[in-house]
């Protein structure tokens, strides 16, 4: 029996670990998928559009070839002027003018695009140009933003139970540090006497036998007798066998005569996996001082590592760029020359996001908290004081 309940125990808890894991993996998955599926939309709508020349984009050449030919050969007095001519007449240009379709939309730039959609990042370089694709841009935007958010709230949840958990273990060390620096050797002793006393005077009343009952039964008949001897001990048989059975497995009584209702039972814990989410972020309790440094040094790697592969930033630009993206900002003054290799940090960005909403939510709980303390205490002095009139 023990060789057959064993793998019977493997079976089922690999079964509890993968309904556990699921909603999560579920959440994830369903996001990569819908992240492809729009970069190879884009990609086809964007990527194949026909380039036309247009009207204003020949009258832009044309207005840069006559500042051109007016520039003289004497270029210190016209410098000036030639400068704000050139300013007004780029700021009137389109700056899908300068790019190639097929390479800005190949599939990885789509994929980058869709990223900064429903991260609501929006940089800003990538754009729709086409009529179909700024509205389908909107409707991905539309489904993507609640899905996004939703893996956010629920790895979230990982983050939080990680970083509480670790927190509470580091703040019982402190207190097992503090406390044997602050216990000395003759206190520990007797505290330890003291609870030596406490334990042995502790006595574990366990139910009575029929035996035992009928040892005792002289001091029970001094008492007023409320029962006959026959009601008396069909109850003590009835307590002795409730003690002595063991209890019946009702879970496997129902399995083993109808399947359905254990298969209802584990989709009910999944619901229950679903339902929980966003549960443990409402429960964190973490210093806000200790979020900030773990933001500083999370970002403090990526700027490290980034300018690796983008030539044009340093360490500070890098550290910059990654705070302006974690934050969802997204101005797009910092152009990326390898957007490829950035979209391998698509983990680092949604993990970065997380610590950053959970940082926001913590400092959000703050605020609440002030300002009810500033409400109350403004309530407080405005109410009117009590007269106590005499009688």
């Amino acid at each position: 029996m023990a060789t057959t309940s064993q793998p019977l125990r493997g079976k089922t808890t690999c079964k509890k670990i993968f309904w556990a894991v699921f909603p999560h993996a579920c959440f994830i998955l369903s996001l990569v998928i819908y992240a492809f599926l729009g970069a190879l939309m884009f990609s086809h709508i964007e990527g194949n559009r026909e380039v036309t020349i247009s009207e204003e984009y020949r009258r832009f050449l044309q207005n840069l070839t006559y500042l051109a030919r007016k520039l003289s050969d004497n270029v210190t007095e016209n410098e000036k002027m030639f400068k704000n001519d050139i300013r007004e007449l780029f700021n009137t240009a389109d700056p899908v003018w300068f790019i190639n379709p097929e390479d800005r939309w190949s599939f990885f730039g789509s994929l980058f695009f869709c990223c900064t959609v429903f991260t609501t990042v929006g940089y800003g370089n990538t754009y729709p140009v086409t009529r179909i694709g700024k509205y389908l841009c909107m409707l991905y935007a539309l489904f993507g933003i609640p899905l996004m958010f939703l893996v956010l709230t629920d790895m979230g949840d990982i983050l939080a139970t990680v970083l509480s958990k670790s927190y509470n273990e580091f703040r019982k060390v402190q207190s097992k540090i503090q406390a044997s620096k602050l216990c000395s050797g003759s206190t520990c002793s007797k505290r330890s006497e003291l609870k030596s006393r406490a334990q042995s005077k502790i006595v574990i009343n366990e139910p009575l036998t029929i035996m035992e009952v009928l040892r005792s039964q002289s001091g029970v008949k001094r008492r007023p007798v409320k029962y006959c001897n026959v009601e008396l001990f069909e109850m003590l048989i009835a307590r002795e066998n409730e003690n002595t059975q063991p209890a019946r497995n009702k879970s496997m009584e129902r399995w083993s005569s109808c399947p359905e209702l254990a298969r209802g039972k584990t989709v009910s814990r999944v619901i229950e996996n679903f339902d929980k989410i966003g549960k443990e972020l409402e429960k964190l309790d973490v210093p806000i001082v200790l979020m900030v440094l773990v933001i500083f040094v999370y970002i403090s790697c990526a700027a490290a590592i980034l300018p690796n592969w983008e030539r044009n930033m340093d360490f500070q630009e890098a550290f910059y760029f990654c705070f302006i993206t974690l934050t969802t900002i997204g101005f797009g003054d910092t152009k990326l020359e390898h957007p490829k290799f950035f979209l391998f940090f698509s983990l680092y960005i949604m993990i970065g996001m997380e610590i950053v909403f959970i940082a926001f939510k913590l400092g959000q709980d703050r605020l609440v908290v002030l300002y009810k303390k500033v409400i109350s205490f403004c309530a407080e002095k405005k109410m009117p004081s009590k007269k106590i009139y005499p009688k």
